[in-house]
This record gives C-alpha cells, sequence and structure tokens, in this order.
C-alpha cells in the first residue's frame, strides 16, 4: 500500500461529507437552523435511487451506466420532495418560535423518516428486509474491481464521487453568484426583513435552499451506495453527524468551507485508520480521530477553517 491509497480512498470518503455539508451549510446560512434531518434526506435520497432502479431495471442486478442518470434524478425527486414538505410544514411554522424548537422538530423529524423507510421498504413483498442493508446495484464502469492507476488502488466508485462534487461545487457557486435567485438567497442570508421590503419572496428562497440542499445530499446517497454496494435506513444518522462536523470544520455558513472542511476529514479519517499505530489505529478509531480533529480545531479556531460568513441576528 502507498501513501496514495488512504489519500484517495480520503478524498473519496470526504467528497460525500462535503456534499452533505454543503446542505447543512446552504440552510444554516440562511435561516440560522441546524437541521439535524439533513442526514436523514441523504438516507431518503438513496432509497429514492433505489427505487428508480426498481422500477426501470430490476430485471437486470449489473446496470448499464445510462441508468444512472436515471437514479441520481429519482433519488433527487425523492430527497427534494421530503425536504420541501419538512421546510413547508414543520420547520416554517417555527420560524420565530425559540431555537431549541425547530431543533427538536428536526431530531423528531429524523427519527420519523428511519422508521418509515424501515416499515414502508420492509412491507414491500420481495423486498429485503429494510432493518438490514438492502444490496445496491452495480453501475457499469462505476462499480466493479478496483483500478489500478500509478501505483495506487482506486475504486470505481471514486472517479463517481470525485465528480459529483467538482460539479456540484461548480454549479453551486454559478447559481448562488450568478443567478437572480442565488442573489436573492445572498440578500436573504444578509437581511431577511430587508430583502423582503425589496420584494424577494423569502418563503420561497428558502424552499429553495432546501431544495438545494437536499438534491446535492441525494447525490451523496446515490454515491453512498455505489461506494459501499449497500444502504440501510440507519445510514443517515452518522453521515450526517460527519457532514454536520465538516461544515463546522470549514466554517458554518461558509459554501467553500464546507466543502475544504469535508474533504479534510475525509483524509484525516483514511490516514488515522492506517498510519495511527497500537491499539488507537484501525478502522475501529476512525469516528474518534474525526471528532477529536473537531475538538483541536474548535479550541485553537471557533470560527472554523475558512471562517464563518454569516450575520449574527438579533
Amino acid at each position: 500500500m502507498t501513501f496514495l491509497d488512504p489519500l484517495i480512498n480520503g478524498l473519496s470518503l470526504g467528497s460525500l461529507y462535503a456534499l452533505i455539508a454543503v446542505g447543512y451549510t446552504v440552510v444554516y446560512g440562511i435561516v440560522q437552523l441546524i437541521n439535524f434531518a439533513h442526514g436523514e434526506i441523504f438516507m431518503v435520497g438513496a432509497f429514492g435511487a433505489l427505487s428508480t432502479w426498481i422500477v426501470l431495471g430490476q430485471a437486470s442486478a449489473n446496470l448499464s451506466w445510462w441508468m444512472l442518470p436515471l437514479m441520481l434524478v429519482g433519488g433527487m425527486v425523492v430527497g427534494v420532495t421530503v425536504a420541501v414538505l419538512m421546510e413547508r410544514f414543520a420547520y416554517r411554522p417555527l420560524r420565530h418560535a425559540p431555537r431549541l424548537a425547530p431543533l427538536i422538530t428536526a431530531i423528531g423529524i429524523s427519527v420519523f423518516l428511519q422508521e418509515f423507510v424501515r416499515l414502508f421498504y420492509g412491507a414491500i413483498p420481495g423486498f429485503p428486509d429494510a432493518k438490514a442493508a438492502v444490496v445496491f446495484p452495480q453501475i457499469e464502469f462505476f462499480t466493479g474491481p478496483a483500478i489500478e492507476f500509478g501505483g495506487a488502488v482506486i475504486q470505481r466508485a471514486t472517479f463517481f464521487t470525485l465528480g459529483a462534487l467538482a460539479v456540484s461545487w461548480a454549479f453551486l457557486w454559478f447559481f448562488v453568484n450568478k443567478t437572480k435567485i442565488g442573489r436573492a438567497m445572498l440578500a436573504t442570508s444578509q437581511d431577511p426583513d430587508t430583502a423582503r421590503l425589496m420584494g424577494i419572496d423569502v418563503n420561497r428562497i428558502i424552499t429553495i435552499a432546501f431544495a438545494v440542499g437536499a438534491a446535492l445530499a441525494a447525490i451523496a446517497g446515490t454515491a453512498h451506495g455505489l461506494r459501499y454496494g449497500n444502504i440501510d435506513f440507519k445510514m443517515g444518522f452518522l453521515a450526517g453527524l460527519k457532514a454536520f462536523t465538516a461544515a463546522v470544520l470549514g466554517g458554518i455558513g461558509n459554501i467553500n468551507g464546507a466543502v475544504v472542511g469535508g474533504l479534510v476529514l475525509g483524509v484525516v479519517e483514511s490516514l488515522a485508520t492506517v498510519y495511527v499505530p497500537g491499539q488507537f489505529g484501525g478502522a475501529a478509531w476512525k469516528d474518534v480521530w474525526a471528532f477529536v480533529l473537531l475538538i483541536i480545531v474548535l479550541v485553537f479556531r471557533p470560527q472554523g477553517i475558512m471562517g464563518a460568513k454569516v450575520v449574527d441576528r438579533a
């Protein structure tokens, strides 16, 4: 094994965290809400992609590459639908409530979505028990035997995960900085009351923020299925917690910081798994080292690696 192997693996893992962390950041930057149910959007998006395969391609376990875009669209439709409904009926009525209320609501939604997926898929005749890991379909080129390149062994799913992050990051930069809706999002994040006076529909902008974050989380859910070969209804909890950690590492409210934080977190986990010696090394300790990193960063740089670009509101 060369140094490149854990480094590339860490970048792939960090890309998953970054895709989810950006969703936290987009929503927090506008409504100052830490949506702890966002990890379940990641999980729901993965099951949405799986459901698309069930409807369109279940005759074959090994699918052609063109099936992947359809699965991505299916996952994003499901994830965005759930996120928009969540915002409209759970968070919007609590927008001016004490901050503890939406936080508790988010935890309740998280548990609700986990149990809903478990019971819904468990009731489908012939479907694998959702209590256990469900096999994710194999996609031509994106899954299969690892590729040896430049002395490093690279999982095929790594190409998709890194590419998805690069494309999503570029899209989000263009969307936020170059479009009318994006500029409205920036205005709303800075001062929602003034934005409303300037004719911006704040409720619509907040809904769009939830939708964008959910779409990225659904892409991450599909990437997770390709990377690990299975998904389950509990996968969103720890992934969401790690993504929140990545957002804090980079600077909560900073989109670029969320991406950097996710990549740093993934690389640290992967390198610690390989290079930390003795009983404190190995895969069993990777979560410990991830949160040790969070504590160190918060002690010496509380605003995160790249600093927060949000305004505290009264």
